[in-house]
């Protein structure tokens, strides 16, 4: 994976492009919304943590470890959140989808099965990754019906896994989707996305 690479992702709704630091002007309009970190094991609620929070993407794009898009309504042209790939392992062709966060604008638009759909499909037909990876605490029933819905296999709870930012010990549940599983997938799930997108 190509990290010096700007990878763009887009179909008629949303555009994933790579963070920048001039983004964080923006941010500050959506990421104090301390709803976005209920069930993170971090969160962003000042100036501070914020910068704290860029600091770690841009370290992830240094280190090759994470890859970290802007998410972007193409209707407006307005940051709607952020989503990454991280736990990259080239050597098991394996990574993870996550550190997903939307602004409450675009929370329940479906705009977040559009990042989706675009992640998994350059992860494995471009990338050529065997497995991709998907977590959440196991309290946020939201975000595993929305694991299951795109096709994702439950494997199992590791407890006690993950500080959280309040001082609780998170219970995290993991989710995979295989090479093999992705074009039943792509045709069961995203048949309505499949037709039409780009990425580069």
């Amino acid at each position: 994976m190509n990290f010096r690479k700007d990878i763009l992702l887009q179909d008629s709704r949303v555009l994933l492009r790579p963070y920048v630091p001039s983004d964080l002007q923006e941010l500050t309009a959506i990421a104090f919304d301390e709803d976005i970190w209920r069930y993170m094991p971090t969160r962003i609620s000042n100036d501070e943590e914020l910068r704290a929070w860029a600091h770690t993407v841009e370290n992830g794009f240094t280190n090759g470890t994470r890859y970290t898009f802007m998410i972007v309504d193409s209707a407006t042209g307005q940051l709607a959140g952020s989503t990454s790939y991280g736990n990259i392992s080239l050597a098991d062709r394996r990574l993870e989808i996550g550190w997903t966060w939307l602004s409450s604008a675009f929370r329940g638009t479906g705009l977040n099965r559009h990042c989706k759909f675009l992640l998994l499909q350059y992860a494995f037909e471009q990338l050529q990754m065997e497995r991709v990876e998907l977590k959440t605490d196991v309290l946020n029933q939201r975000s595993r019906r929305a694991m299951r819905k795109i096709g994702a296999t439950e494997e199992g709870v590791l407890r006690s896994h993950t500080q959280m930012h309040d001082g609780r010990r998170r219970d995290t549940i993991f989710y995979s989707i295989l090479k093999p599983e992705w074009p039943g997938i792509r045709q069961r799930v995203f048949a309505d996305l499949s037709q039409a997108n780009t990425s580069t």
